[in-house]
């Protein structure tokens, strides 16, 4: 081991090691030496250092990662959101004050030296010679840009980070290499201004206009002195000179950099004097980074946009390129929200749901024939603490939704009897319809052996006194569950998937819906936006357009703006308009004296269906006008809330029902969003009434379901296949023989962490009520 000298100084060892560093530095220094005034470039001893000439000739300025703004479709800002709070702006627009006192206290010489200042480096190399380290830089301005664009690329990559600010002499090395080509590329006011836009101010503030907007609330170009001061004097020590945590030490640094100031010529004296005496003068605002801040309760659907972007191959090949781009920021993304629609369904789920309720609502409203997703909002608000959520429950697992969806339950019978509708049934075909009855078996697929009902699994009506014979018309009305299930035994499994193909209904988790009868019940767990947008193709009279959020994207490039390609909707004919007219003449029917009479909209016409899962789980209204549809869903995201004798809003509900409580949000939801736009009428189809075939109790639209193996659970968990067991895996329908109660309890219990994705139950292929 080197000794030491007496008193602490450098061994002989480490004397010659740190002199011969200091020598290869100087070597770099005198090999890319820039010559002031002109800026012409001399290169004295060229090829003196090894490697100097090795490096690559051109150092890439980056582009600077700034925030993102998401507008709606008025243009009005939802939110921004950005990996660094950054704005870039030209040095027209930056305080002159600031422009000096950040020469002044980084670099005094700027406008004498060229890249390198040759005086500072070989005072910096003697003290550096002297302490045994790098203790001091020397870094001209264009020095600290250089070394900031090699932090900016490195992005939050922690390695990369390191090696762009590690102390050594190959970095400071690469470093004066550069410097000496930016210094002739861009000329000095350019420099100056990149460093003031790449610069970290501290509190989140990247580049001047951030900090000038954090710390006092207004734009650098109105920053004044004692202001710019502040400023400037924060940029060596970030986190020590922080004004808002430490004020005293702040004002001391201030101070120096306004003293500095009138040493350099660039105030006087007495102007430095005044300005010493000065407060701070803060008017600090707060970051406002991410959707979590978004307004009108749009946190939902900007984080939707965000999970579009970064799925979607048009912004990036891979998912790491979106991520990039998305993360370099400087985007305007102008979206499809509408603010009437938005603040509209807002006001709607805070009437009608609380947020410390034990169940959470969810509304999304979409536009027929564009598929413009209009409003999405949630009763429980975005966000992390107590009676708040980060799910999305409007929207697919990978769009950031809850792992499979919810069941729907009656609000599925549509595309049933559209699929029937489509193959030639008419409106008034009739079946026997009992009160209650074994699922029909065998019942053929698509292209696989039928549906065997082997275990007399049995299906029944809400009330004993719904029962038959009912035609299409009164049974979509009263929501007769042996009637759907009937005429899926008629027409077969595989045309009503379909329809549900064409309508692009999938699975909660993204698969396909299995091909079991117990789906004209709604057991299989789906969306609000799939189902919005499946009914908005009713509304469209049979043409089913692809959801889109974002209807344009552009880019701040330098001083222009880049426009960005977005996909448009994609719109395909699902169903014939005959079809879609007879589907809207019958869920007209819902709302006028069905089981969603309470959703109806009383000033133009509208259309919809009432839905209401197995033990009040999931409680559902879907309905549309013709220019607008939307899907309302109450219930428990874990699925472990009955709503029978809850509270729901501060109104107690014995029993809830799909028109009672999802029903009324719908109605006020659709009828502010619509004011003031057209109220155009269906193209209704003439369906004969039929004769009165016993009471209408007029209560619901929920009937039992028993023994279907595995139940809504093992529909839910265990992927929705046929079959399933009894007993262990929990049929929360009933015990072996499959003959529950009307309100059983669950054979199982739903796992703490169910939506995080944990699954287990039974296989069973249904559970849900009509």
């Amino acid at each position: 081991m080197p000794k030491k000298r007496s008193g602490g100084g450098l061994s002989a060892t480490q004397q010659a090691a740190k002199f011969l560093g200091v020598s290869v530095l100087a070597g770099a220094v005198m090999a890319g030496i820039a010559l002031p005034a002109a800026g012409a470039l001399g290169l004295a001893a060229k090829g003196s250092v090894k490697g100097f000439d090795e490096i690559p000739a051109n150092l890439k300025s980056p582009q600077l990662s700034q925030r993102t703004t998401i507008l709606d479709s008025k243009g009005d800002q939802i939110a921004t959101v950005y990996s660094r709070d950054r704005t870039v702006v030209e040095l027209k627009d930056i305080s002159p004050y600031m422009q000096k006192s950040i020469v002044a206290i980084e670099d005094s010489r700027f406008y004498k030296h060229g890249a390198i200042d040759l005086k500072g480096v070989l005072r910096a190399l003697n003290k550096n010679a002297q302490s045994g380290g790098v203790a001091q830089g020397a870094s001209t301005l264009t020095q600290q840009l250089v070394k900031n664009y090699f932090i900016e690329e490195a992005g939050d990559d922690p390695t990369k980070v390191a090696e762009a600010t590690q102390q050594t002499l190959g970095r400071k090395i690469r470093e004066l290499k550069y410097a000496i080509q930016i210094e002739e590329k861009l000329g000095k006011k350019k420099i100056l201004e990149n460093y003031l836009n790449i610069t970290f101010f501290g509190e989140q503030a990247y580049g001047v206009e951030a900090a000038s907007q954090r710390y006092f609330s207004k734009h650098a170009k109105d920053l004044n002195l004692q202001e710019s001061a502040l400023l400037a004097g924060i940029v060596q020590s970030p986190s020590r000179y922080d004004p808002v945590n430490d004020e005293a030490e702040a004002t001391k640094r201030r101070n120096i950099v306004l003293q500095r100031m009138a040493e350099v010529g660039d105030i006087s004296q007495a102007e430095a004097d005044r300005a010493k005496q000065k407060p701070l003068g803060l008017h600090v605002s707060q970051p406002k980074n991410g959707c979590i801040t978004a307004t009108s309760g749009a946190a939902f659907f900007c984080k939707y946009v965000e999970h579009v972007f970064l799925t979607d191959p048009a912004f990036g090949k891979t998912r790491e390129d979106r991520a990039k781009l998305w993360n370099k920021g400087g985007l305007t993304i102008r979206t499809t929200l509408d603010p009437q629609a938005q603040d509209s369904v807002q006001a709607s789920l805070k009437e009608h749901v609380n947020k410390s309720d034990t169940v959470a609502a969810a509304a999304t409203l979409v536009e027929p024939g564009t598929g413009k997703v209009l409003a999405m909002g949630q009763s429980k608000p975005f966000g992390y603490g107590k009676d708040e959520t980060e799910y999305n429950f409007s929207v697919n697992r990978d769009m950031g939704g809850s792992n499979y969806g919810f069941p729907t339950g009656s609000t599925f019978k549509p595309f049933v009897a559209a699929a029937a509708i489509e193959g030639g049934k008419p409106a008034t075909q009739e079946y026997s319809s009992p009160y209650k009855m074994n699922y029909p078996s065998p019942v053929q697929r698509c292209g696989s052996s039928p549906y065997v009902n082997t275990k007399n699994e049995t299906v029944e009506n809400e009330n004993e006194s719904e029962k038959g014979p009912y035609r299409m018309k009164e049974a979509m009305a009263k929501s007769i569950n042996t009637y759907f299930v009937q005429l899926i035994s008629d027409i077969g499994l595989c045309p009503v998937v379909k329809m549900t193909d064409g309508l692009h209904v999938v699975q909660g988790d993204g698969s396909k819906l299995p091909e079991t009868p117990s789906i004209a019940l709604g057991s299989i767990g789906l969306s609000p936006l799939t189902m919005a947008n499946a009914y908005a193709t009713f509304a469209a009279r049979g043409m089913y357009c692809t959801p889109v959020a974002i209807e344009s994207i552009t880019q701040k490039v330098g001083n222009e703006q880049k426009s960005i390609a977005v996909p448009k909707s994609t719109c395909s004919r699902a169903m014939s308009e005959t079809t879609a007219d007879t589907v809207n003449t019958l869920l007209r029917g819902v709302v006028d004296s069905g089981t969603g009479a309470e959703a109806g909209l009383t000033d133009r016409e509208s259309a919809g269906k009432t839905g209401t899962t197995d033990e009040r789980k999931n409680a559902w209204f879907v309905g549309y006008t013709p220019n607008m549809a939307g899907a309302v869903w109450v219930g428990s995201a874990r699925q472990n809330v009955k709503m029978t004798n809850i509270t729901i809003g501060g109104v107690y509900h014995p029993l809830v029902y799909g028109g009672q409580v999802p029903g009324p949000i719908w109605k006020d939801a659709m009828t502010g969003a619509l004011v003031g736009k057209d109220a155009p009428g269906f193209n209704l189809v003439d369906i004969p009434d039929e004769d009165d075939h016993g009471d209408d109790q007029g209560k619901g639209d929920r009937g039992k379901h028993k023994g279907d193996t595995g139940g809504l659970i093992g529909g839910l968990i265990g992927g929705l296949t046929d079959g399933g067991t009894t007993g262990t895996t929990g049929d929360p329908l009933g015990g072996t023989d499959g003959n529950g109660g009307t309100l059983p309890t669950p054979g199982i219990t739903l796992p703490g962490n169910f939506i995080q994705g944990q699954g287990n139950g039974g296989n069973g292929h249904g559970g849900t009520r009509g």
